[in-house]
């Protein structure tokens, strides 16, 4: 029996252990622990979670034409985006649906999963949001 590995994550409430292989960060992982409601989980729907990803896609681009988003994020995020359109992560949205009513764990589990797999395409490693963002400084 193997033992699951984790890396430790952080937000205003304190750190969080989220499994290593996760694309979701420590806001889903909360919301998995504090939110057992239904036990239907948000990639149970394939087109919830296609409907996100092509929301996230927007915004992404809205904000980019705006001046909100560099050019060096737009392609790894809409990447992501698309990834995420085409079900290669359904099996990381693991929110309750009945959060999707409340909305801030849907969205987290969402920006999460789309912000891990950019990192990812960029070369940084899931949950480095660091990098990224010392990088856009330069």
């Amino acid at each position: 029996m193997s033992e699951e590995k984790f890396r430790v994550e952080s937000d205003l409430l304190g750190e969080l252990k989220v499994p290593i292989n996760a694309y979701y960060g420590v806001q889903t992982q909360r919301a998995i622990e504090n939110f057992r409601i239904t036990g239907t989980k948000m990639g149970d729907y394939p087109e919830f979670v296609k409907a996100i990803g092509y929301v996230k896609l927007a915004a992404a681009q809205t904000n980019h034409a705006l001046g909100l988003l560099p050019d060096e994020l737009l392609k790894p995020i809409s990447e992501a985006c698309k990834e995420v359109i085409e079900g290669k992560f359904n099996h990381q949205f693991l929110v309750d649906m009945i959060q999707g009513g409340a909305g801030t764990s849907v969205n987290m589990n969402a920006n999460e999963v789309i912000a891990n797999r950019a990192l990812e395409i960029m070369g940084y490693p899931r949950g480095d949001a660091k990098g990224i963002l010392d990088d856009a400084k330069e």
